[in-house]
């Protein structure tokens, strides 16, 4: 009688779906196009790219910016230490030697200092304005007339 199927080879466990009682996770409990599925990075970072997409309407030079979301700053020298002074909420790195401008959004200072998702979209996008407005040299008022109104 032939055996289809190959055993498995000993010491290798195979990857287990389910505990050893047979009630694991089927599944992921919503599909991918309901909100539920949705991480928490991935709203943040759509929250990001539509505070992009308004100013990009206004400056469209902003189309060759990079803008990237990190989850905390980070010391980049082995000479930096941490200061008594807040934890940034964005920063920006200037063009050079091919590479784009970039702006940069840290997601975990700014959902700390936030309770709802319009609160965060609010304090996003200020975030967003403030660092283009570094980068462009002007100031945040000049980038969104809207800035600090609410």
């Amino acid at each position: 009688m032939d055996n289809p199927v190959p055993p498995r080879a000993a010491g290798r466990p195979g990857p287990r779906r389910r505990d050893r009682h047979g009630r694991g996770m089927r599944g992921p409990i919503a599909p991918p196009q309901v909100p539920l599925a949705a991480s928490r990075a991935d709203v943040f970072a759509d929250l990001v790219q539509d505070s992009v997409e308004r100013l990009e309407r206004r400056w469209p030079q902003l189309a060759d910016i990079d803008f990237l979301v990190l989850e905390v700053p980070r010391l980049d020298g082995p000479g930096q230490v941490w200061n008594d002074e807040a934890v940034p909420l964005g920063g920006t790195i200037p063009a050079r030697e091919g590479r784009p401008a970039r702006v940069v959004v840290y997601r975990r200072p700014v959902e700390i200092r936030t309770k709802g998702r319009d609160e965060r979209a609010a304090l996003v996008h200020e975030v967003v304005v403030e660092q283009v407005a570094e980068l462009l040299g002007l100031t945040p008022e000049t980038v969104d007339p809207r800035y600090g109104e609410d």
